[in-house]
């Protein structure tokens, strides 16, 4: 790995572990301090129905985190891209996109948050009945995200190589897939790394390419890249990886279940039902989340490795494979040979170097 690409992977690593730290210290002081209470006591002051103070609670929130954690965001997702030469997008530009998706966050977490006080007030086993909803909402938004999320920050076009284009419903046929379109996106106004999906669920399934592979990549490269995103559908990983996620949730909201009385007494609160208590349950998604993270990247890389097998055996493409994978690693800056420790927590595929290994035997 190059000395570039080795700053790069470590400089992300550490601000990564610093934005959780400085995410929990937040957490911490807010409903320490009694800031929290005193958030929920002046919002009931104006007499507002439940949701809108709800809505109020959440967004008062989510503003000052984002105020507060404006710094570390700016320079991780700006500054070091552009310092690392794989960015090129303009500052107003990033401004627009951290709106959008400020406003389509704050959006989605008021629907499952609204749910959560609403199930909570009317159900005993209230940690089923929410864990029922949060699952089935992440399937219906997965399903929606190629049509009504992608489009809000990236444009789709019609992918103009016919040639291209031809070959991966050829492979998608061969690989038993029922493709709807393939399409090219402006990946280049935002970043310069390269990256090709399959995304969607039933009719939403499509191709999604960056035009950052444009004019670097080989069509062989292209199918081969595909046939390992197809191998995922092939495989069931997607049913199986919304299996994962569904015990992770169940069992997350099982241990706020079991164990909140006594967290609640920690910050002098009198029940999860009190919006002051929100911040809390916030703190058990981030720590569970750090729990969880190592377990859920052992079944992802062992998903992607089988979905790299299946790839080369249906293509027979391993040169192909292999100068993708150097490609890959040159273009985005990948740490191919992480420590061992770095793997386990922050690995979701396995490294770019065990990866070729694979292809060559």
């Amino acid at each position: 790995m190059s000395s570039l690409a080795k700053s790069y992977a470590h400089q992300k690593y550490a601000f990564c572990i610093i934005d959780t730290v400085y995410s929990i210290a937040l957490l911490l002081i807010f409903l320490g301090s009694g800031l929290s209470l005193f958030l929920e006591d002046f919002l009931k002051s104006f007499g507002l129905p439940v949701y809108l103070l709800i809505a109020l609670y959440l967004f008062a929130i989510s503003f000052f985190y984002y105020l507060l954690n404006l710094p570390l965001n700016f320079y991780t997702s700006f500054t070091l891209e552009h310092k690392f030469n794989l960015s090129k997008q303009k500052l107003q530009a990033w401004v627009v996109d951290q709106l959008k998706s400020g406003i389509l966050a704050y959006i989605l977490s008021l629907i499952l948050i609204l749910f959560f006080y609403w199930i909570l007030s009317r159900f005993n086993q209230w940690w089923l009945a929410i864990s029922i909803f949060w699952i089935l909402f992440s399937v219906v938004l997965a399903k929606l995200t190629p049509v009504l999320i992608i489009p809000l920050f990236f444009k789709y076009r019609k992918l103009e190589d016919e040639v291209l284009r031809q070959r991966i419903f050829n492979l998608a046929s061969k690989m038993q897939i029922k493709l709807m379109e393939v399409s090219e996106i402006d990946f280049s106004k935002k970043t310069l790394k390269a990256n090709a999906a399959f995304t969607g669920m039933g009719k939403t399934k499509r191709v999604l390419l960056a035009d950052t592979l444009k004019g670097k990549y080989t069509h062989d490269e292209i199918e081969v890249i595909l046939a390992h995103e197809f191998a995922h559908y092939r495989l069931k990983h997607i049913l199986k990886l919304i299996a994962v996620n569904s015990i992770v949730t169940l069992g997350l909201f099982y241990l706020i279940f079991k164990t909140s009385v006594y967290s609640l007494g920690i910050f002098r609160l009198d029940s999860l039902g009190q919006l002051s208590s929100l911040p809390l349950v916030f703190l058990y998604f981030i720590i569970f989340g750090i729990m969880a993270q190592p377990l859920e990247a052992c079944i992802s890389r062992r998903f992607e490795k089988d979905a790299d097998l299946l790839a080369l055996k249906v293509t027979g493409a391993k040169e192909a494979f292999i100068s993708l994978m150097e490609k890959l690693a040159e273009q985005n800056l990948a740490d191919r040979n992480p420590h061992p420790v770095i793997k386990f927590f922050f690995f979701s595929h396995p490294p770019i170097d065990e990866r070729i290994k694979i292809a060559q035997k």
